[in-house]
């Protein structure tokens, strides 16, 4: 896939190294989703990285679920990944894979550490772990069963593999430097506890690798020469260096980081999207409010639009936040150049032509995309009864109000010149209809005696017009920096309550009745839309007309 693509960065340098070296003969990379939840925006910068970064060197790319959680993970989330994956046209050319597959070769690799005096079965509570671990400024103590015989570290690890003792009881810990700097390497567990059912192991295992310890071993066994990750794990970097060095691996892996996506008026934490799904403030992971790729996919996103986006963004370092209107620039800059225009009256008001027959219809030419010629054109009908947009019309016009207004001529996008002559109100004093004359000499062509028409607007004939609901999106919150919450407040005190409006009885063009998700149109003078792939018959708006995005 094209879209599979990123200009040269530091990652690249480093590979290029690396086989200029003879480091590696092969680039080898992988994807590792935790299957908890499903895959966002910020996924999508992992997963073009990884992918592209094997495509570049004509090496491959592997899908490994990280699924050593069993307390989280579900098969619903293992099939969505996949599902994203292949939408998004990066399916992993090396193959899928699952930790659980490594866990015989990880209770294994344990073994071996324990009979090498480098883990050791410690009674700590995790309380008292993080009591010991001590502070970025004091070194940590070591635990009163660090120095527990390799006999007796061989015993208990085995009674913990069968389930002699009860969750939290004992972990598994590296036995490293409990005064190193960097506190990952002061005797981290690498295996805990957990009595619960794993979603494809079932009941076979109580015991569970950690991910810092699991994670070198599975991309060792797996041939991966290049391990890329988010800049969190950086500091864990010496423990994956120390766990592939003292297991032995011949090919050692290299792990190296990259900033991950932060973007404005959005949040990428997976507790709290889940949050937000299981309290139902929003309509299931696919919500097109979220940040997540099936929701994205469900407002009308294009991969490639995705992708050009986390490419603009860049791959640095250093942390920044992305504004997401340069993710709104990318999918508009797409959509005009490749979507069809269609009419659609998304707050309609009558107007009835009373100088046009009743029983007539004609239907005029109208292009389906002035941007390119090749998309040919399309014949929308007209009858003396049309639908307007409110917003386009005034009872009382401000200055410089050229659409319809009384005793005003406006233009009907590509059909006759009409001027209002009467506004017609209910008991209420609320508009019923408006009605006018048109100068049936214009067709699609300017007036013969040379006036000047300023306003153009558009307009569906009531009779063939489609009635459908329209949803209009915007940011899930109110603040933009979502990092920036004070202490004394949460994301639901950021929730955007304008964040979607629901639209009934909109008025479309008869030929949005076909139309199928997956397929974008420009509504015109109005935004972009596709019809809704979990509500039939309903539009999403995917972004409006007007950008707003600001080159840096």
């Amino acid at each position: 896939m094209e879209s599979l693509f990123l200009p040269n960065n530091f990652l690249h340098e480093i590979i290029e190294k690396d086989l200029a070296d003879g480091v590696t003969d092969k680039v080898h990379t992988r994807f590792p989703p935790e299957p908890n939840g499903y895959l966002h925006i910020g996924s999508a910068k992992a997963i073009l990285i990884n992918a592209s970064t094997a495509k570049k060197y004509d090496g491959l790319f592997n899908l490994r679920y990280d699924d050593t959680n069993p307390s989280k993970e579900d098969n619903e989330y293992v099939e969505s990944i996949l599902e994203d994956l292949k939408w998004l046209g990066a399916e992993p050319t090396g193959g899928i894979y699952y930790g659980s597959d490594y866990f015989d070769k990880c209770c294994e690799f344990a073994v071996q550490l324990i009979k090498q005096g480098d883990a050791y079965v410690c009674d700590l509570s995790a309380d008292e772990m993080k009591e010991y671990r001590g502070t970025l400024t004091e070194p940590g103590k070591e635990s009163p069963w660090r120095n527990r015989s390799v006999e007796e570290n061989l015993d208990l690890f085995e009674r913990m593999k069968n389930g002699e003792f009860p969750d939290g009881a004992k972990t598994l810990r590296a036995k490293i430097d409990m005064a190193s700097p960097n506190i990952n390497l002061r005797d981290p567990a690498i295996y805990r506890i957990v009595h619960t059912s794993h979603h494809r192991q079932g009941n076979k295992w109580c015991i569970y690798p950690l991910y810092d310890y699991a994670h070198p071993i599975q991309d060792a066994l797996e041939g991966i020469t290049h391990s890329m990750c988010s800049l969190e794990f950086e500091n864990h970097r010496p423990l994956y260096e120390w766990v592939v060095d003292h297991i032995g691996f011949e090919k050692k892996p290299k792990q190296r980081e990259f900033a991950r996506l932060n973007v404005t008026y959005t949040v990428m934490s997976k507790r709290y999207l889940r949050k937000l799904v299981e309290e139902k403030l929003v309509d299931g992971w696919d919500d097109p409010r979220l940040p997540t790729i099936c929701a994205l996919r469900r407002r009308g996103f294009t991969p490639e639009a995705i992708f050009d986006f986390v490419r603009r963004a860049g791959v640095a370092k250093a942390y920044s936040i992305v504004d997401v209107e340069l993710l709104d620039h990318c999918i508009r800059e797409e959509l005009n150049e490749t979507a069809e225009r269609r009419i659609a009256v998304l707050d309609p008001i009558r107007v009835v032509v009373t100088n046009y027959p009743d029983d007539k219809t004609e239907y005029f030419e109208v292009s389906n995309n002035p941007q390119n010629p090749e998309a040919g054109t399309r014949k929308v009908p007209f009858t003396k009864e049309l639908y307007i947009d409110r917003s386009d019309f005034a009872e009382v016009p401000p200055p410089k109000f050229f659409r319809m207004k009384p005793d005003g001529e406006v233009r009907l996008m590509g059909a006759y010149i009409v001027k209002l002559n009467e506004i017609v109100k209910d008991e209420n004093g609320e508009i019923r209809e408006l009605r006018v004359t048109a100068d049936l000499e214009t067709g699609a062509g300017m007036p013969a005696d040379g006036r000047k028409i300023k306003g153009t607007i558009h307009w569906l004939s009531a009779k063939y017009a489609v009635d459908a609901p329209v949803m209009l999106y915007d940011k899930l919150f109110t603040i933009a920096n979502t990092g920036e919450i004070p202490e004394d407040k949460t994301y639901d005190d950021y929730l955007n309550p304008d964040s979607v409006v629901r639209l009934e009885n909109c008025k479309l063009e008869p030929s949005l009745s076909d139309a199928k998700p997956g397929e974008r149109f420009q509504f015109v003078r109005t935004g972009y839309f596709t019809p809704d792939s979990k509500h039939p018959g309903t539009f999403n708006r995917i972004v409006t007309l007007k950008d707003s995005y600001k080159p840096q």
